[in-house]
């Protein structure tokens, strides 16, 4: 009952909160009159190689409305850095215009330096019309015709819309400045600037149900899906080759194993003790900090669920090309509400564990992925704040988000503590376990934690790296991902392989007689996010132009929380398969 009331709030909550996600345009119904007005937002300007380091749009000396006007933005749309203001276009429902004059202004010595520097770094604006995206540039560099090695900076002031129309309904916008009618920046003295827009439009057969599809067409596109479908297959065979791998050599060892020690007892007692069998009195001996064990078990059971849920509403739509403060607010919401199962999880196997210090459990269960997480928030926002830039979150959002840790995802936690504590369940030993613990001989070094953590992580990485690309082009840079199910396959074998090379490592520990697997399967279960993070290094320095310290400090921040989610949650599914297996291969032979 209490799991089917939990599944009936996360439902109810979600709902409410998407109900309410997507940016609204003015009209209700999106349906317009010839001259009616439509609401057109700008929401932000920054560099375009630097994808987090946004500011608002009237942080530039541009051309301000009559009436400004701040949007009221949902959670999802702040955590994002949307910062939606009326823009000082007029775009009336078929309605054209020919050199409609937005402003005119006299721009200051700093004012041309500043928007010199802006042109200089490639800055583009986003704007919203009837909650449709479009950008721009707002200058050009070019080369000086006179003296090559100097270069000319130039602001566009001429902004042409196309906007197509269906009926009565608003279908696509395109906005192109003109490259003739420009400003030079180049020399920092006052210069007077006349801004137009030209607004034409046109008729179209696209239905309105259908106009968010052309922003998904990039990733869709017949060369995208076939490399998507490359790194499927070659994911595949990666899958199959090593669980075929797996399943013969172990197999095989694993019968002439049961073979061997199913032998009477004189014959066993003539043979050199060697093998797993040998350590069954140890292999179920409980790990050191099992309270730190059992917590991050529970902290990768909640984010593997969170990874679950995303995917569930990312495969039914909710996830549709920029509408990503949804994508925010579900991470937030879904974790909050999965606190449940990381309280259950830690406290239940931590009394499994025998443990008795459950309330300082609970404590490290709910501090461990979110303490860390917490500081990075905390620098990041401090720089974003030195940068003005629109990251950094507004006081009254982070009181919410406070708020929803503090009412739900404390709450919970505590809850499914409670009840994992007072669970009946024992932990499940087919051999017991001796008194004094044996001594583990000593192994080559290629047998120590860090090599096995290296040749964990190395194959499931392999299996993933192709669309690892497509994923960071998509969250730092301008890339549209949306093939969700493809991605969806992806983490399915993901998480096989996983499974698969720590079943076979673990083996290959007991076989050493290193009774000590525990902590060893986590870490090789979770060494892909080791890998994930080394990638982050490639990419950042070799397939991306990012640059400057805000930039660098939130790449390298956020993808390290994300790199130790991946470890954590990974870390879970190598231990439970690896504990699947020990208790299969020892509940199938006889021990005294």
């Amino acid at each position: 009952m209490a799991t089917t009331a939990v599944i009936r709030w996360l439902l109810v909550a979600l709902l409410v909160v998407f109900s309410i996600q997507e940016v609204r345009s003015g009209a209700s119904n999106h349906k317009y009159k010839p001259d009616d007005e439509v609401p057109i937002y700008a929401n932000k300007v920054g560099p375009f190689h630097n994808p987090s380091e946004t500011y608002r749009f009237y942080d530039l000396p541009l051309c301000l409305p009559a009436h400004l006007k701040e949007k009221t933005e949902a959670l999802g749309e702040v955590l994002n850095g949307d910062r939606l203001v009326s823009a000082p276009y007029k775009l009336q429902f078929m309605r054209d215009k020919d050199s409609e004059i937005v402003c005119r202004r006299k721009l200051t010595k700093d004012e041309v330096s500043k928007l010199r520097k802006a042109v200089a770094k490639d800055y583009y604006f986003q704007m919203y019309y009837d909650d449709l995206p479009f950008w721009g540039f707002l200058g050009k560099v070019e080369k000086d015709k006179t003296d090559p090695n100097e270069e000319k900076y130039y602001l566009f002031k001429h902004l042409h819309f196309e906007i197509h129309y269906n009926k009565d309904r608003v279908i696509e916008i395109n906005a192109k400045a003109d490259p003739n009618a420009v400003v030079d920046l180049t020399d920092d003295k006052e210069v007077e600037v006349e801004f137009l827009y030209t607004v034409k439009w046109k008729d179209t057969n696209v239905t309105y149900e259908s106009r968010m599809e052309k922003y998904s067409q990039t990733s869709s596109q017949p060369h995208h899906l076939e490399i998507h479908w490359f790194s499927i297959i070659n994911s595949c065979v990666t899958v199959l080759l090593l669980t075929g791998f797996l399943a013969t050599i172990l197999l095989r060892v694993l019968k002439n194993d049961f073979v061997k020690y199913a032998h009477d007892e004189e014959a066993a007692d003539e043979q050199e003790e060697t093998g797993w069998k040998y350590i069954h009195g140890d292999v179920f001996r409980y790990p050191k900090y099992k309270s730190l064990f059992a917590a991050a078990l529970g902290s990768g059971t909640q984010l593997f669920s969170l990874a679950l849920s995303i995917f569930g509403l990312a495969l039914v739509g909710v996830f549709y090309p920029y509408n990503r403060g949804a994508l925010f607010t579900a991470l937030v919401v879904i974790y909050a509400l999965t606190s449940g199962f990381a309280g259950y999880t830690a406290a239940s196997f931590y009394h499994q564990l025998e443990g008795t210090n459950w309330v300082r459990n609970l404590l490290l269960t709910g501090c461990l992925f979110c303490g860390p997480l917490f500081l990075t928030f905390c620098f990041l926002n401090t720089v974003a704040i030195a940068y003005t830039a629109t990251a950094a979150l507004p006081f009254g959002t982070i009181v919410v988000i406070v708020l929803i840790w503090t009412l739900v995802t404390l709450p919970l936690l505590v809850l499914g503590g409670v009840a994992g504590k007072n669970s009946k369940a024992e932990f499940q030993a087919p051999v017991r376990t001796t008194k004094y613990p044996r001594d583990i001989p000593s192994l080559p070094w290629y047998r120590q934690t860090i090599p096995q953590m290296a040749m964990a992580g190395f194959l499931p990485f392999s299996a993933i790296y192709i669309e690892l690309y497509y994923i960071f082009a998509s969250v730092w840079g301008h890339r549209i991902y949306t093939i969700y199910s493809i991605l969806f396959i992806v983490f399915i074998i993901l998480l096989i392989v996983t499974a698969f090379i720590t079943v076979a490592l673990t083996y290959f520990q007991l076989a050493a007689e290193d009774h000590e697997w525990w902590w060893r399967s986590f870490l090789c279960g979770g060494s892909t996010g080791v890998f994930i993070f080394g990638y982050c290094l490639y990419y950042y320095y070799e397939r991306s132009d990012m640059s400057g310290f805000m930039q660098t400090s939130f790449f390298f921040g956020y993808m390290a929380c994300i790199c130790y989610g991946f470890f954590l949650m990974l870390g879970t599914v190598g231990f439970r398969a690896a504990l699947f297996f020990v208790r299969h291969i020892y509940r199938s032979i006889k021990c005294e």
